[in-house]
């Protein structure tokens, strides 16, 4: 399918060259004078490499087909993550250069969509937000709390990002998935 390079998003998967990227950045500039253009920032598919393109508005761009598959995520090791079909019970591994940031998200057991392109796995697409537990938060300390005034908290995972001060250790939270930031209590 083919797309304009202005209407490129976040999580697409496009052809480059003759290989597959997904796209993990844009930025759609405008100029006073000139066609608009989109930035793209995008990782290949096969061996994890990412590139930097730019794209006219105009330009045209072909999107891939692509297959979501409803998965379980059992475990990641040096290499790879592995998530099971739960009516098949037949096993996929993706390697960890294609999903590493999303990757601090995944809890064991969480439910994903693994992307397969030509029947290979080539990423995962989770849900907008998803909830984890607060292992770790230092205590508010009074009279910080001029503005929106936020501590770093550690989840279950071990990813670590930013929370209100009322966040305490064993808290469930929210987190955005895209942006990686906190949205709100459980």
């Amino acid at each position: 399918m083919t797309i304009n390079g202005g209407n490129i998003r976040k999580g697409m998967y496009i052809l480059f060259k003759n290989e597959p990227y997904q796209v993990t950045k844009t930025d759609f500039m405008s100029p006073g004078k000139g066609s608009a253009f989109m930035r793209v920032k995008m990782r290949n598919v096969k061996n994890g490499n990412s590139q930097e393109f730019t794209y006219k508005s105009t330009e045209s761009v072909e999107e891939i087909e692509v297959m979501n598959i409803e998965m379980q995520f059992l475990y990641a090791d040096d290499t790879e993550a592995v998530f099971m079909d739960q009516r098949t019970f037949e096993q996929t591994s993706v390697p960890l250069p294609l999903i590493e940031e999303d990757l601090p998200l995944l809890t064991p057991e969480a439910m994903v969509y693994v992307v397969l392109y030509e029947d290979k796995a080539i990423g995962v697409r989770l849900s907008p937000k998803v909830t984890l537990q607060v292992t770790y938060a230092e205590d508010a300390v009074a009279g910080n709390t001029v503005g929106n005034a936020r501590k770093e908290a550690e989840l279950e995972t071990g990813m670590k990002l930013l929370v209100p001060l009322f966040v305490k250790t064993g808290d469930k939270i929210i987190v955005d998935t895209t942006t990686h930031e906190y949205v709100s209590r459980a």
